[in-house]
């Protein structure tokens, strides 16, 4: 699955919304509401939303955890 299902609603990536800086965004239903404002016309726009860095590698590994016998 490369979509979650358990997305929060939030304005910040809403179709409806474009942003405005980090805190605020501009909405065509309810004008300027903060980033994290929901409400019951939200529709998910999965352009808009940013996904989690992912964790770096340890710095610990040594040529011997690579090597295949």
């Amino acid at each position: 699955m490369i979509l979650r299902k358990d997305i929060e609603p939030f304005c910040s990536y809403c179709i409806h919304a474009k942003p405005l800086d980090d805190e605020y965004v501009s909405c065509r239903r309810h004008g300027v509401v903060s980033a994290d404002y929901k409400c019951s016309r939200f529709k998910y726009d999965p352009l808009k939303r940013i996904p989690p860095k992912p964790k770096k590698l340890g710095q610990n590994y040594t040529d011997s955890d690579f090597y295949i016998e």
